[in-house]
């Protein structure tokens, strides 16, 4: 019968990581480097819970609520947002735009930009520690990773052993449940383009188009390499945000900050040694605000670019404070001038009104407040002209010249609207429809294009180009009316 392991002979055969974890001092340190060197370098963050976690997962609920559900959502008996590039209309809840209002979306683009400036300036990079799509997805499969394969030291020694029927069976189950999140994500966000009630229908009876079955791959497949395998790559090498949030950023903005004068000179000790005798500061030097890390940095080395802003550090050294007895707040959020000048909360809160977020601040506010009225002024019944170029101007029965146009209606309320033409600008000049009738009818929601004529008479004009504006009335369901001018040129022929 074979031996069985003592207790200290299995004590002695747990995985470096694992004693690094309740070892503190340099030995701790060493092994915990140690580890972090192994399986090509792969990070192993360790799962942590606190104030940071627990708004990491409210904002993953959030965020995927968001995503996931608004497709799905009717508005007037359709989807409520859908960006649809083949009949070149934009939904947004009771909004459509058209390709002419292009401008509304530069300044909602610009408008974002500001804001991830003024937030930046103000607390960092918020936006990639808890709304990023790359950080929410990868935390979802470091959830599931976790739930199937262990936590850090389960991982390690998961990977770092030989390959057996366990592993095999672990490592699939993680991968199809990657796999279904990420093809339900790359269909979802498919359904930002497409109907997804008829996306979803021709999905499950396999009648997509070639298009459709190729970015529904393409989305799927950059899901599962970019937040199971790459990680904390897309922010260290792809991100260009990284790179520049340094522009952003300067020493009163609030950042996850480690208290060099309250830590240093750091080192392990007991939980009731006197810190003061050893000429030690408050760090224990457990390494766990690295394991926590999902870029695997040392937030004690100073502000990084690859930091993320999550707070995962925050998180474990409070707990490891706590144990310890200890004041928490060793690393926080605060701003690097808080932290070196000891200032209170309220007078470091009181340096985020500074110049330059207040500048960020007033431009925001200014170009928001901007947009919305222009939406709100925006007109009902638009109309574009353009010439037949193929016809300059011709004489016809009469002793009339005719000149012919491409009208183009855009009606943007939720009634069809009637429109009536009529001309000025040259005696006598008239507008008429080649399709015959009077009017011209536009769908709610909905835009056209028709072929009309000018017509005025040859004589008294002087030959050339003369200008002219067209317009377009039609009655509303409330009873005004709706009124719409657009200058064009008239040519006459020698």
């Amino acid at each position: 019968m074979a031996a069985v392991p003592s207790r200290r002979c299995r004590r002695a055969r747990r995985p470096a990581r694992r004693r690094a974890d309740r070892q503190g001092g340099d030995a701790g340190r060493r092994l915990a480097e140690r580890a972090m060197n192994t399986v090509d370098a792969k990070i192993y963050a360790r799962s942590v819970r606190g104030t940071f976690a627990t708004w990491r997962v409210v904002f993953v609920f959030l965020t995927q609520a968001l995503f996931y559900g608004l497709p799905w959502l009717q508005w007037d008996g359709r989807q409520a947002v859908l960006f649809d590039l083949g009949a070149r209309r934009f939904y947004l809840f009771g909004l459509v735009l058209w390709p002419q209002d292009m401008v509304y979306l530069a300044v909602l683009l610009v408008i974002s930009a500001l804001a991830l400036f003024l937030f930046t300036a103000l607390a960092g990079r918020l936006f990639c520690g808890y709304a990023c799509p790359q950080t929410v997805y990868a935390e979802i499969f470091a959830w599931i990773e976790r739930r199937i394969e262990g936590d850090r030291a389960a991982r390690l020694r998961l990977d770092q052993g030989p390959w057996t029927a366990r592993k095999l069976r672990l490592k699939a189950a993680k991968h199809l449940l990657w796999l279904g999140i990420a093809w339900w994500t790359g269909s979802t966000f498919i359904g930002y383009f497409a109907p997804i009630r008829q996306l979803a229908h021709d999905l499950f009876t396999l009648q997509l188009g070639p298009w459709q079955w190729f970015w529904i791959v393409f989305y799927s497949l950059a899901t599962w390499g970019n937040a199971g395998f790459l990680r904390e790559s897309v922010c260290k090498y792809m991100c260009p945000y990284a790179r520049f949030q340094s522009v952003m950023v300067d020493r009163d903005t609030f950042v996850v900050t480690y208290d060099k004068g309250r830590g240093e000179p750091r080192g392990g000790r007991s939980r009731h040694a006197d810190r003061a005798a050893l000429g030690l500061g408050d760090c224990v030097d457990c390494h766990w605000c690295v394991q926590v890390c999902p870029t695997g940095i040392d937030i004690r080395n100073g502000l990084q670019y690859l930091c993320i802003g999550c707070g995962a550090c925050v998180d474990a050294c409070n707990q490891v404070m706590k144990k310890m007895d200890y004041a928490p707040g060793l690393i926080r959020y605060a701003s690097e001038r808080a932290v070196s000048a000891g200032l209170t909360r309220r007078a470091a809160l009181r340096g985020l009104l500074r110049p330059r977020t207040l500048v960020y601040g007033t431009l925001l506010a200014a170009l928001s407040a901007g947009l919305m009225t222009a939406l709100w002024l925006r007109p009902v019944l638009r109309m574009d002209v353009i010439r037949d170029r193929g016809a300059l101007g011709r004489e016809v029965a009469g002793g009339m010249i005719e000149n012919v146009y491409r009208l183009q209606f855009i009606n943007t309320s939720g009634a069809p609207l009637d429109i009536a033409l009529s001309a000025h600008g040259l005696d006598g000049l008239a507008m008429a429809l080649p399709a015959g009738g009077a009017t011209v009818r536009v769908d709610a929601l909905d835009n056209k294009v028709v072929a009309a004529v000018a017509r005025a008479p040859a004589a008294g004009a002087a030959p050339g180009a003369h200008r002219i504006v067209i317009h377009a009335t039609a009655a509303r369901a409330d009873g005004g009316m709706l009124e719409t001018d657009e200058p064009a040129s008239f040519f006459i022929p020698e």
